[in-house]
């Protein structure tokens, strides 16, 4: 296995900072993994999924959203619906250069974005999402020690994960008129959905009503004792494992 440092452009002209980590062999497909609300791709957990997706021969794209990492962009001028772009943008770069992603897989908000995504790129056939949001306005409970001073000042500056970012009030309006429900019943693709009944930052209910709203086929993977972050290793690697021997039925 190998990886490749590259940069593409979102829909604003920015560069963002993203890595491809190639199976051994040509790869049979290609997939695009998102990460969690103010995480960046250099998570281990993220790696852990990518290698064992790599040993199955499916190549896997994975990048910092605008703003985050080492991709441009100030992240107090995004949202969750310039996330959904700069997956379409991740996709558009793949198709371009390597091949059009087959495998959507998103992590936390991530997992809420890759849903938004897919009904918005053509060659996906399966998602996967791990520890999502039923709605990507679930994430406001993290910035709930700054919403009344966003809505009063018209943005906060919250610490989130140890670090400190600083939020708008157009990130509340953005997540505030996302439809999840109705966009499940318009996704139509295979849907994979894991989530641990353990998980103290999105409950379990999320994947509840995630599964209740996606159209079959449907499949739901309980991740018994993992942590949000899936912080131990042996969970991640199931992930990977899982996603694999799932995905090979749709894309392969």
């Amino acid at each position: 296995m190998n990886n490749k440092r590259i940069t593409f452009k979102n829909n604003l002209g920015q560069e963002l900072s993203a890595r491809i980590e190639f199976p051994v062999d040509e790869p049979k497909s290609y997939a695009v993994f998102a990460h969690c609300f103010t995480c960046n791709k250099n998570l281990t957990a993220i790696r852990n999924i990518i290698r064992k997706l790599n040993k199955s021969g499916i190549a896997v794209l994975s990048f910092d959203f605008t703003g985050l990492g080492e991709s441009e962009g100030d992240f107090e001028n995004t949202n969750f619906s310039s996330n959904v772009n700069d997956l379409i943008s991740a996709a558009d770069f793949l198709e371009t250069n390597y091949s059009a992603p087959k495998l959507l897989i998103g992590h936390s908000l991530g997992g809420a974005a890759v849903i938004f995504a897919a009904q918005h790129i053509s060659s996906v056939k399966a998602v996967s999402t791990i520890a999502a949001p039923s709605n990507p306005k679930h994430v406001s409970k993290l910035l709930k020690s700054g919403i009344d001073e966003i809505n009063e000042k018209g943005e906060a500056v919250i610490a989130i994960g140890g670090r400190a970012f600083k939020i708008q009030k157009q990130f509340l309006n953005d997540i505030n008129k996302q439809n999840m429900e109705e966009t499940l019943k318009n996704l139509k693709l295979p849907l994979l959905v894991f989530h641990s009944p353990q998980d103290t930052t999105v409950s379990i209910k999320n994947a509840a009503q995630i599964y209740k709203f996606a159209w079959h086929p449907k499949s739901f993977i309980s991740l018994d004792g993992a942590s949000h972050m899936l912080s131990n290793k042996s969970d991640s690697i199931y992930v990977g494992k899982m996603i694999a021997n799932w995905v090979d039925r749709y894309i392969n």
